[in-house]
């Protein structure tokens, strides 16, 4: 079967039941596409025909198989960063109808169809017509500038340049800011300073880089940090690179174990300490709703950033690639 929706007959009501395809996590590294019912929207819900997913590096773990994930996943798991056009509405909903094309805050968009609430889809306007558009990391990277309160004259430095980080640049960059922009590879620190940087600093020696910053900033350090990887060593670099009553905020997933921290140092320095992640829906909408004004209006192109595209029987090589950076990699996304 093929399109976006099959139809079947359900040998015991002879009733059509129409499957729609969705990937499925068997196992480590190992990923089907499956036909399985097309979800129905419920009180207060949508449904969104989706055009497109992006990956996200948080599905790097469970797609590793550690100890605690099960297999099979649910279909379409894993994927929560989709956009489409609505094509059903349940009972109670008003602000949105069918044919709105919508970015959507959903958790199973490795489909071809998903459900989100009502409250959690942010339409998209017509100078977005046709273009990529993953809400939910943009909506990630705006409510984390946010919280990270930056303005103009401060110095910036953000230890990650990915994705996030790259747009974070951007608009610190654009807000006034003084932005060096600390990553591993080369390509990365290439695309920072596109994306506004002033000085790129190569991340491959820990005392070396406070030096570096130190030197950048007449030994004042950083009034901003922003720690954009979430692994152990990065967080500890930030906590070294932040002045005095600066504020370090968290916006890389620490998803694999504790952490420690500096807490004398942190003590010492007296500084803000921020995990800009945010769980409420309701905030998190209000972040797309700022990246969709901020791509629709010029202020913001994130295209170039969408390097890797794959279809949907594809999402094993998209999450590879997600995990191995081939050389220009950004982001991947997937395409229905």
């Amino acid at each position: 079967m093929s399109g976006l929706a099959a139809i079947e007959r359900n040998a015991s009501a002879d009733a059509p039941v129409v499957t729609m395809r969705a990937a499925v996590v068997t196992g480590p590294g190992a990923i089907r596409v499956d036909h399985v019912p097309r979800p129905e929207p419920g009180l207060g819900q949508v449904r969104i025909r989706l055009e497109g997913c992006g990956v996200c590096a948080s599905n790097l773990t469970p797609w590793a198989g550690p100890e605690w994930q099960q297999f099979p996943t649910a279909p379409g798991s894993l994927g929560h960063e989709g956009w489409g056009v609505v094509d059903a509405i349940g009972a109670g909903v008003t602000q949105v109808a069918p044919g709105k094309r919508v970015a959507a805050l959903s958790h199973a968009s490795y489909a071809e169809y998903d459900i989100a609430d009502e409250t959690a889809v942010v339409p998209l306007p017509p100078a977005l017509d046709g273009a990529i558009f993953p809400g939910e990391p943009l909506g990630c990277a705006f409510n984390i500038f946010r919280r990270s309160d930056i303005r103009a004259g401060q110095t910036v430095a953000i230890i990650g340049i990915g994705f996030l980080g790259a747009i974070l640049a951007r608009l610190a960059s654009d807000a006034g800011a003084r932005v060096i922009a600390i990553s591993r590879r080369r390509s990365s620190l290439d695309l920072a300073r596109r994306f506004g940087a002033r000085e790129t600093i190569a991340m491959d020696d820990h005392q070396g880089i406070i030096d570096q910053v130190s030197a950048l900033t007449g030994g004042r350090l950083c009034e901003r940090v922003i720690e954009a990887v979430g692994k152990q060593w990065p967080l500890d670099l930030a906590g070294e690179l932040t002045a005095e009553r600066g504020r370090l905020v968290i916006g890389g997933y620490h998803q694999d174990g504790p952490r420690q921290v500096n807490m004398w140092l942190w003590n010492w320095r007296g500084i803000d300490v921020v995990n800009a992640h945010e769980r409420d829906p309701l905030v998190y909408a209000q972040g797309v709703r700022a990246a969709v004004d901020a791509v629709a209006t010029g202020r913001l192109d994130p295209a170039p950033l969408y390097t890797h595209v794959y279809p949907l029987e594809k999402l094993g090589e998209a999450l590879d690639a997600t995990r191995d950076k081939p050389g220009g990699f950004v982001k991947a996304v997937i395409t229905l």
